[in-house]
């Protein structure tokens, strides 16, 4: 009978600590775009300054994410969110503590994003798809877009609570504080190490074999060019839409209430994708999300902007906002296997990145530029209508690989 520290986790585990872990690395990211006035009007900064930063560090989190996510599935999940935990630490401190716009970029960009490419969706993924069955695999991801969600709706407001009553900087302190517990919450992902040897029936593949394999298929290829645009559209509205909105006269509480709400309801939309993908294509789910995403935004910039209006839009486009995550994790499981889950995982997200490089840039470049983020926004519809058509030539099926022969 093998040991207890053989056993493979358990599900509850699993999901009770992932979810925690994702949480927290997400929660306290989704809040930065309360940083910026406060920041920019302090240190007397443009807002492309601001949003270059916030650019490198989406940009970083792609670049390390393949490592980070290599690095997991050949040491475990562990050491990767221990060593992210206390980069997410640091980099919350020097950004509080950076008083130009190059160590502002090396600590709010460089460090928080190489911080977030070990405490969120694919490592805490790689763990869920070796230790959950493949018939729950959609739904338990989909609690852990969840739960990252909630951690939108619960550290959104308190953000804003502790900018308002301790100031920016101790604000980002106390986070700093916080982003220290992911390191605990990371043994309940230890897992044993026979996880990640290979099983007898299950042929021999290596990194170099798995990537050739990846970026063979089209089906990889259309699903990474998809998820570019879920990038550019996500953060563009996370981090500007505060801005946006105080630009055209609106209570900054309005922006505080619609970024709350967005992560309240994508709690629900995150959670119905992964039930979803158990049950219906999930290339449907995806173009669904998108070709939804591009009419929001059109309906959202005819419609009088009122209080209203912006939390009708944040309601909807939360609902819409993470829950390309589970089927598209899930597609890649499916299709590749969990072996190398978290790498492949972790380039399908670098495409994340880059998209959300350019639109959190762009915002702040064509907005100095123009004094406007109408180009943007426009911008965002015609992307979501070309994910849209991208993800229906993504196949479904598993790849095909010689079987071993036997002993």
């Amino acid at each position: 009978m093998p040991s207890s520290s053989h056993r493979p986790l358990s599900m509850t585990q699993v999901l009770a600590c992932g979810a925690a872990i994702v949480t927290l690395s997400m929660g306290i990211r989704h809040g930065f775009g309360l940083w910026l006035a406060p920041i920019t009007m302090d240190r007397g900064w443009t807002r492309e300054t601001f949003a270059f930063a916030m650019a490198i560090q989406n940009i970083a989190w792609g670049l390390a994410g393949p490592f980070a996510g290599m690095l997991a599935d050949r040491f475990g999940a562990f050491r990767v969110l221990v060593a992210g935990a206390l980069l997410y630490a640091g980099g919350l401190v020097l950004m509080a503590l950076a008083s130009s716009g190059l160590a502002f970029t090396g600590s709010a960009g460089l460090l928080l994003g190489m911080a977030q490419s070990g405490t969120t969706y694919a490592v805490v993924y790689g763990v869920i798809g070796r230790n959950v069955a493949p018939e729950k695999r959609s739904w338990a991801m989909g609690v852990a877009a969840a739960a990252g969600s909630f951690g939108q709706f619960l550290m959104v407001p308190v953000e804003s609570w502790l900018i308002g009553h301790w100031g920016w900087q101790n604000a980002l302190f106390v986070l700093g504080c916080a982003a220290l517990a992911i390191a605990p919450l990371a043994w309940g992902l230890k897992e044993p190490a026979q996880t990640h040897t290979r099983a007898a029936d299950e042929p021999h593949q290596s990194v170099g074999d798995a990537l050739r394999e990846a970026f063979g298929s089209s089906s990889f290829r259309w699903l990474t060019a998809g998820y570019f645009v879920c990038g550019f559209q996500v953060v563009f509205i996370g981090v500007h839409m505060p801005s946006y909105l105080k630009d055209h006269g609106l209570d900054p509480q309005v922006a505080t209430t619609a970024l709350a709400l967005i992560g309240l309801f994508n709690v629900f939309g995150t959670y119905t994708a992964g039930v979803l993908g158990q049950r219906m294509a999930k290339r449907h789910i995806l173009s669904g999300i998108y070709l939804l995403r591009s009419l929001v935004i059109v309906l959202f910039l005819w419609a009088p902007l009122t209080p209203l209006s912006v939390y009708l839009f944040a309601a909807v486009m939360g609902f819409l906002w993470l829950s390309t995550v589970p089927p598209t994790n899930a597609i890649v499981a499916q299709v590749f296997g969990v072996r190398y889950m978290s790498m492949l995982g972790g380039i399908v997200f670098l495409s994340h990145q880059v998209g959300s490089f350019l639109g959190v840039w762009l915002g702040g470049k064509l907005y100095d530029l123009t004094g406007s983020y109408d180009l943007v926004w426009w911008i965002a519809v015609a992307l979501g209508v070309f994910a849209g058509l991208a993800n229906q030539p993504v196949r479904e099926t598993p790849v095909a690989r010689p079987v071993p022969a036997a002993a």
